[in-house]
């Protein structure tokens, strides 16, 4: 049954399958298996970075419009994205001075702190966790720029907590954004010897489906058989079962319940939000090739997607542009210093855009276990990243990486 497949023609060709969520009732599903021990430890690099910086394109795509004076567009653009200010991301241990803004750029070197979060449906916004944790570095003279991970499960010295946690611990009960970056940025500046960060963003991946459905589709290829973990076919109908957390799990629930695993089958076509999201959101790959793998789809989602927003058809719909404005406003938080809009920070960024990005690899790319007495903790930081970080702190990561080429991630 594991194996089965919502075999329509819809699934092969140009028209998007329905929506899970707005399919009408089947009955209930059963529920998943009860939450499974630590999951599987593996290799990760950080590819999946490009995601955050894209999400920064697409929004200057977006409203490109603006630079020509369309008031609107910018007034939408200003009022639809959450901003809080980065005074409260400074820790005050911290003895690296943060950049001066001068309300309109940033002045010197600079750190921006990008938090990914995946919420899924049914989850508590209280429980989410930053399950992406990015640093940019953009230098001195604003020449080179540098992007760093945190692994999610990087054990915090002296706690009994991983890194992605601490976004976790500051929610509060009302699940405020505010809150949790607040928190991370305090636990991630003492986890890096001291960084500050004059700017930070909390992404909500899955808001993309809002984007993508506003957009419409989006065209995506598949390149082999593909089994969900995470949708199922009840009655017919592609389902969300949550709380499933790999391979073994998602057969498991398929023997159990009889409802075999969605099948996204290899070739192109156009696919709505919930799909695409569904296909970028798989590790348990035909090719074993896991985070790699799912990172390539993630940038093959986010092509698709700037395509299809950078279309004229779309980008002369002022109408359709300011709803993208307002899907895009639904995903993100933005923490800038005081005096510095949002149409300003994207400016910036824009700016950096002819700046050569080089993406550094944590741990090289392995998985670094901690172990106390025997038990596992979470993922450590060896010396090399560590000093990594330090040379970050201290704007000096141009020496750094002519001294530790290895560190440089060359993939495309």
């Amino acid at each position: 049954m594991a194996t089965s497949t919502l075999d329509t023609d819809e699934q092969h060709g140009t028209t998007p399958l329905q929506d899970p969520e707005q399919a009408p009732e089947q009955g209930d599903a059963d529920p998943p298996a009860a939450e499974t021990p630590e999951r599987e430890k593996r290799r990760r690099a950080p590819l999946a970075a490009k995601l955050a910086i894209t999400f920064g394109a697409l929004l200057m795509m977006t409203s490109g419009t603006a630079i020509i004076g369309v008031k609107s567009v910018v007034g939408n653009l200003e009022s639809s994205i959450q901003v809080s200010r980065s005074d409260d991301l400074v820790d005050p241990e911290a003895s690296a001075e943060p950049a001066a803004p001068t309300g309109k750029a940033f002045v010197g070197a600079f750190n921006i702190l990008l938090l990914g979060i995946d919420t899924r449906e049914g989850q508590e916004a209280t429980n989410a966790r930053s399950d992406t944790i990015l640093i940019l570095h953009v230098s001195q003279n604003h020449d080179q720029a540098y992007l760093m991970s945190v692994p999610r499960d990087t054990d915090v010295p002296g706690t009994d907590q991983r890194i992605n946690g601490a976004f976790t611990n500051g929610l509060g009960s009302k699940g405020d954004w505010r809150g949790g970056l607040k928190s991370a940025a305090k636990a991630i500046s003492k986890l890096t010897g001291g960084m500050t960060f004059e700017a930070a963003a909390v992404i909500d991946f899955g808001g993309f489906k809002t984007f993508i459905d506003a957009l419409g589709t989006v065209p995506m290829c598949v390149e082999a058989p593909t089994k969900s973990i995470h949708h199922f076919v009840v009655k017919g109908q592609p389902r969300y079962i949550g709380g499933i957390a790999n391979d073994h799990e998602a057969d498991s629930y398929a023997r159990r319940t009889g409802n075999p695993r969605f099948l996204h089958q290899p070739g192109c076509s156009e696919m709505a939000g919930w799909q695409a999201l569904d296909y970028a959101r798989q590790r348990y790959l035909p090719d074993d090739s896991g985070d790699y793998g799912r990172q390539r789809h993630q940038q093959q989602l986010i092509k698709a997607m700037a395509k299809k927003a950078g279309s004229v058809g779309v980008l002369t719909d002022f109408g359709k542009v300011n709803e993208l404005i307002s899907a895009v406003g639904k995903s993100m938080l933005l923490s800038l210093p005081q005096g510095m809009g949002v149409t300003d920070f994207l400016f910036t960024m824009k700016d950096l855009a002819g700046t050569d990005l080089v993406l550094l690899k944590t741990n090289a790319g392995t998985y670094e276990s901690v172990m106390v007495n025997g038990e596992y903790q979470g993922e450590g930081l060896d010396k090399t990243t560590k000093d990594m970080f330090r040379a970050a702190k201290n704007d000096k990561l141009g020496n750094f990486v002519f001294l530790h080429p290895e560190v440089v991630n060359n993939e495309k």
